[in-house]
């Protein structure tokens, strides 16, 4: 099992969210979810790039954070969904927030993100 080998600190809300939704898929996950994208297999064809078992520990995370909740169906074979919980509606504001800011300065993002990119290639 993982042990931290460093604490985490949580010293102010900026902290205590990073923690939550540090993860790549995390918030895309939420998203998702929030869309309607409730089984694995909906979300592992939304975020493609991502491997089953990354997916799952970020959704097991989501869980044990209290964002998600997980009904397994008692049916063979099993079936698996996801929704959000009504702490994980709560942050659908500040995602949607984010995504806009995004949306905003997606140009300019995107050319600092290319030329890190590049830059650290060149090192």
């Amino acid at each position: 099992m993982y042990k931290r080998k460093i604490p985490p600190t949580l010293n102010c809300g900026l902290d205590l969210i990073g923690e939550v939704l540090y993860g790549k898929w995390k918030i895309r996950l939420l998203w998702f979810i929030k869309e309607g994208n409730k089984r694995p297999s909906q979300l592992q064809r939304k975020i493609p790039d991502a491997s089953r078992r990354v997916l799952n520990m970020q959704l097991k995370e989501l869980e044990e954070h209290e964002l998600i909740a997980k009904v397994i169906y008692p049916v063979v074979p099993p079936k698996v969904e996801y929704s959000l919980t009504e702490f994980g509606e709560s942050l659908v504001p500040v995602i949607s927030a984010l995504g806009h800011w995004g949306d905003m300065h997606g140009e300019r993002l995107r050319s600092v993100i290319l030329k890190r990119s590049e830059y650290l290639a060149g090192q």
